[in-house]
């Protein structure tokens, strides 16, 4: 940890500053989980060793809950395990993800206390649990989890006060790190990260992280100076600052200060209207347009809950015909329908018109978010895979590119999403080409490639709140 310093940052306390200078796509540095847990909704479907999804898992004869790749995954996640197991077989069922996880912060605890690593900068007391500024709801359901975790903790392992307990209930409330999948594209668990814990947020950080091999990454969005304060965002910026400033308020207990937050940066692009002609529609056309897709928005979801996917392309495609004509490309509603559209388009097999929402969503990203954000680069990514499925070769590579510039920075060249992508670039790389040679040659042996092999179905669409990954675990 040679890298970074601990330092007290003026109104947020105890921060992390760069010991040296940092371009973009270094890694400061990396750090494995204290202890980590699948969530409760994928126990069956992702390794509770390796965390990657597979179809097909062995489930542990003895508590019947957890599941491993094979027997290799099942013995090098046995140590954290082995109590675990024995807890659940004499409680008689499996608490919740959060019960879990404590309780594997506490057996690691015990057995070599809180600094784990030479490389630890920060132990498990000196970490704020925000207990005292906790809503009264959220109070008594954090009670419950306490009340039950007794229960379920061994009487056979160290005992703990009560307090102790709740510290680090708070610390996973508050500084909970959601686990990806092996491709990076799905939260599938959470985990706890000393060193991550110290980093501060800011709406237009310096920083990202990313969970790579086991371990998380924190890499330079861009060059960062010696001395300079180490940030990452713990919420998505395409939020106004307002609603920001809330759900920071709300999930970890402070006042933004930001100069984003502060100054009210694009909050004018986010909620504002399109201009045609040196013409601009009016306040009340505007705000009529944003409320009726705010009221769209929610009916999208409700259909995409229920599955009924038709429904939702019905929902999007009227409320675009109606508001994208007052709406500026930037608006955050007509944003979130393009990106839905998009995603059941893309589906339902209908590429062209999935491409084009796409391509408008990562336009308008383009406009909004820092230029090396992760979000940024997944959302080119999909736009660049769908306009190669739909035969549209010269924007799909285009996007393609664009996507691997931006992920070889967030993400590392090593990482399998960075990896398929590099794969997907050489692809549509040849294959421009191939169209650039003879457009009929090209598209004859799409067609036939296509007949040979047809497009399978995609991944079933999330809800945008899903498809926007937050860095950081959120109580449920």
């Amino acid at each position: 940890m040679e890298n970074v310093t601990i330092f007290d940052s003026p109104g947020k306390g105890r921060g992390l500053k760069a010991s040296k200078e940092f371009w973009a796509g270094d890694i400061i540095f990396s750090e494995p989980s204290f202890a980590a847990v699948v969530f409760d909704s994928l126990a069956e479907r992702i390794c509770h060793s390796c965390f990657r999804r597979q179809d097909k898992l062995q489930r542990c004869g003895q508590c019947k809950f957890s599941h491993y790749c094979d027997r290799t995954c099942q013995r090098a996640g046995w140590a954290e395990h082995k109590q675990e197991c024995a807890a659940i077989k004499n409680y008689g069922k499996v608490p919740n993800e959060n019960i879990r996880l404590v309780a594997r912060i506490m057996w690691r605890f015990d057995k070599e206390g809180g600094v784990v690593s030479d490389t630890q900068l920060t132990t498990l007391d000196q970490l704020e649990d925000h207990i005292e500024d906790m809503e009264e709801d959220e109070l008594k359901e954090f009670k419950v989890d306490v009340h039950n975790f007794l229960d379920y903790w061994p009487r056979n392992s160290k005992q703990h006060t009560t307090e102790v307990i709740s510290h680090v209930f708070g610390l996973i409330n508050c500084n909970g790190f959601t686990v990806s999948d092996q491709r990076g594209l799905q939260a599938v668990g959470v985990g706890l990260f000393p060193n991550l814990c110290l980093i501060n947020h800011d709406c237009w950080p310096n920083c990202t992280v990313i969970l790579n091999h086991g371990k998380i990454e924190l890499r330079s969005l861009g060059k960062i100076v010696e001395g300079e304060e180490l940030t990452v965002s713990y919420v998505d910026f395409l939020n106004l600052s307002e609603e920001r400033q809330r759900m920071l308020k709300t999930q970890y207990f402070f006042d933004c200060t930001c100069q984003h937050c502060k100054e009210r940066i694009k909050d004018d692009l986010k909620m504002g209207g399109r201009e045609q002609d040196d013409v601009k529609p009016s306040n009340e056309q505007v705000k009529e347009s944003t409320d009726y897709c705010f009221q769209e928005l929610d009916k999208m979801e409700q259909a995409r809950l229920k599955g009924d996917y038709h429904k939702v392309v019905k929902i999007c495609t009227e409320c675009i015909e109606k508001t994208e004509p007052v709406l500026a490309d930037t608006h955050i509603y007509l944003l979130r329908m393009w990106s839905t559209l998009s995603e059941v388009q893309a589906y339902l097999q209908y590429f062209e018109d999935a491409a084009e929402y796409a391509r408008k969503m990562v336009e308008g990203y383009m406009k909004l978010y820092h230029p090396n954000h992760p979000t940024l680069g997944m959302a080119a990514m999909r736009a660049g895979v769908t306009h190669w499925q739909a035969g549209l070769i010269e924007v799909g590579h285009g996007m393609v590119c664009k996507a691997y510039a931006i992920l070889m920075i967030t993400h590392g060249p090593t990482h399998p999403i960075t990896k398929d992508l590099e794969s997907m670039r050489v692809q549509t790389e040849m294959e421009l080409r191939m169209f650039k040679q003879n457009e009929y040659v090209y598209h004859s042996m799409r067609e036939a490639a296509l007949k040979n092999r047809p497009m399978t179905m995609m991944h079933e669409p999330k809800s945008v709140e899903e498809g926007i990954k937050n860095l950081f675990h959120k109580r449920k």
